[in-house]
């Protein structure tokens, strides 16, 4: 039989249909190896560095492959992180400032400030699996040297300011011993001593001729990324607005001397504020209370203004509140069950009371404070 008007018709339109999704499917892999060119076009026009590139006004010695490569190596790996790269630059708007001050007010070259990106990325709570914490990395035994009180309620190396001076003067310290700011900041990463060492072993004065440690070969490198990029982000693709950036921080400065713990949530109240706002201004603070003893706090900007007189009263409500609140420790009991008859939370006992393990034994006749819901 001869084919239709209708069926002709059909037909013909099956043809079209077929050679428009051949021409769209042409057209989107043009499209993605266009993309694919011009973003990997981008990233080589982006090792393009301009010469001399310097740390601290020590020159880089790109001319030596190695370095060249190395530091190609971090650049890249940093722009394919290009969400942490908004961070920074958004983070550097609220910290920089400060840093700045304190490197020009110690005469110290401003590249110093970048050692933070390297470490932190601006992040307070920031910690390493070798006990390394807060903005600058500080360990322990290193914090403590540079007089930053760390214990079980307080770690002054998330604070950001007193951790920062801390920082300075280490590595005012670091150059002090190794002449060289290049030096100084890989020591800053990998210990005074350990670079010693290696420097005495290997017979060489220069870090870029030094065989470390991969962290630490890494290192240098890193803070150069970060500061080419964060001197020029557009070059980068990174364009941001001034809205788009963190404000700068604004608080106001109290002090507040007990010879008992303070509950956070009373330092709040008193500054018209919450819990949170004033453990986000004051992240030293481990625990829900601020420690016996002399503390200078954060609080919100203007919230200073009668701040002591709410402060006494909240204080006031709170000691009357837990007055009340006493419990007395019966034979048989122990946290779980004295939890259970006054539906409250173990993790709770344990906060108010001071409790660290839950297996800690109760004596009957001991008070324990247990607050209800309303306080």
């Amino acid at each position: 039989m001869g084919e239709t008007a209708m069926n002709r018709k059909g037909r013909l339109w099956g043809i079209m249909l077929a050679v428009a999704v051949m021409m769209t499917v042409t057209i989107s892999a043009e499209a993605q190896i266009g993309w694919q060119k011009s973003v990997g076009q981008s990233l080589v026009d982006a090792l393009k560095i301009r010469e001399p590139l310097t740390f601290c006004n020590e020159k880089v010695p790109l001319y030596e492959p190695d370095v060249k490569e190395r530091l190609e190596r971090e650049l890249l790996v940093s722009l394919q992180n290009s969400d942490d790269v908004i961070l920074w630059l958004k983070r550097a708007n609220r910290y920089f400032p400060y840093i700045e001050k304190v490197l020009r007010d110690n005469r110290l070259p401003d590249d110093l400030k970048y050692i933070v990106i390297a470490e932190s990325a601006l992040k307070p709570l920031a910690a390493s699996h070798k006990g390394a914490v807060g903005f600058w990395q500080f360990i322990e035994s290193t914090g403590n040297k540079y007089r930053m009180t760390i214990n079980d309620d307080i770690d002054e190396r998330r604070n950001f300011f007193v951790s920062t001076d801390a920082a300075i003067a280490y590595l005012k310290d670091l150059r002090l011993i190794f002449d060289s700011w290049t030096l100084a900041a890989a020591a800053y990463n990998m210990g005074e001593d350990g670079l010693k060492t290696e420097m005495l072993m290997q017979r060489v004065n220069t870090y870029y001729q030094l065989h470390l440690n991969q962290e630490t070969q890494r290192y240098i490198f890193r803070i150069l990324a970060a500061k080419i990029i964060l001197s020029d982000p557009q070059k980068y693709g990174f364009y941001l607005s001034r809205e788009d950036l963190y404000h700068q921080l604004q608080f106001d400065q109290v002090e507040i001397s007990s010879d008992y713990p303070v509950p956070i949530h009373v330092i709040a109240q008193a500054a018209n504020t919450y819990f949170k706002m004033i453990k986000d201004l004051n992240p030293h603070l481990k625990k829900y209370h601020l420690p016996a003893g002399r503390h200078v706090i954060l609080i919100p900007r203007g919230a200073a203004d009668r701040f002591s007189e709410r402060y006494e009263t909240r204080l006031k409500q709170w000691l009357e509140e837990k007055e009340k609140s006493v419990y007395t420790i019966k034979r048989g009991d122990n946290i779980y069950t004295i939890a259970k008859s006054l539906n409250v939370s173990v993790k709770a006992i344990m906060i108010w009371n001071d409790i660290s393990s839950v297996n800690q034994k109760l004596s009957p006749g001991e008070k324990l404070f247990i607050f209800n819901q309303n306080n």
